[in-house]
C-alpha cells in the first residue's frame, strides 16, 4: 500500500506551508505529495491527474480538507466515486475525521462517509459561490465610487497630439511615440490614438 498526499492552493503566491506540515506529520514520502496552484472549480489540473495515474487499489490519499480536493459539488462527489469505488483506494480528510473511508467498511460506515462527503462538498462550493458574489458586490461597489477595476490606467502626456503628428509624417518611429508615451504597450498606443481621433472629430 502507498499513502499520497494531495495539495491545493488557488495561486502560486498562496502558501501550501499549513497543508505540508499535516502531510509531513503523517510521514508521507515528499516524492507522493502532489501540489497544483490554481483554481479548485474543475479538476483539470496537472499534479492532480498525475496522482490519479499513480493511485492503485489499496492505496490511501490524504487531503486536509475538502474543498482542497475541488469546489465543484457534483464533481468532488463523482471524484470520490472514481477513487474509492473504481480505483478502491481509500480517502482521509485530516481536518474531518468522520471522512476517513477506512473506518467501518459495512453498510452504516459507507452510508455516513457519503453523508459527510454530501454535506462537506455542499458547503465548500456554496462557499465558492459566496466568495464569487462578494467579489462581484466589492467590484460593482468600487465602480460605483468611481474606482478603476484593473491594470492601472497608463496617460499619454499633454504633448500626445504632436507625437501622433509626427509619428503620421514618419518623423518619429513609433518606439520612440511609445518611449515618450512612458514606455506603453502598442496595443495601449493605439487604443489611446483612437481615443485621440474620436475626441479630435467631436471637436470639428
Amino acid at each position: 500500500m502507498n499513502t499520497f498526499g494531495y495539495i491545493r492552493v488557488s495561486s502560486v503566491d498562496q502558501n501550501e506551508g499549513r497543508q505540508l506540515i499535516a502531510m509531513r506529520a503523517l510521514s508521507i514520502p515528499k516524492k507522493q505529495i502532489y501540489i497544483d496552484k490554481q483554481s479548485g472549480k474543475d479538476f483539470d489540473r496537472s499534479k492532480y491527474k498525475k496522482l490519479m495515474r499513480k493511485i492503485r487499489p489499496g492505496d490511501l490519499l490524504y487531503i486536509t480538507s475538502i474543498d482542497r480536493l475541488g469546489l465543484n459539488y457534483i464533481e468532488i462527489q463523482n471524484q470520490c466515486r472514481v477513487i474509492t469505488k473504481e480505483i478502491c483506494a481509500d480517502i482521509c480528510v485530516i481536518d474531518m475525521p468522520l471522512l476517513d473511508t477506512r473506518r467501518e467498511k459495512n453498510l452504516l460506515g459507507t452510508f455516513i462517509a457519503d453523508l459527510v462527503l454530501q454535506v462537506l462538498s455542499f458547503v465548500a462550493e456554496n462557499e465558492r459561490e459566496n466568495i464569487r458574489k462578494r467579489q462581484a458586490e466589492g467590484i460593482a461597489a468600487a465602480k460605483a465610487r468611481g474606482k478603476h477595476i484593473g491594470r492601472p490606467i497608463k496617460n499619454v502626456p499633454d504633448n500626445f497630439d504632436k507625437l501622433v503628428h509626427q509619428w503620421e509624417h514618419k518623423l518619429l518611429s513609433l518606439s520612440k511615440v511609445r518611449e515618450e508615451c512612458g514606455n506603453i504597450s502598442e496595443a495601449t498606443f493605439y487604443r489611446r490614438l483612437a481615443e485621440y481621433q474620436i475626441k479630435k472629430d467631436a471637436k470639428k
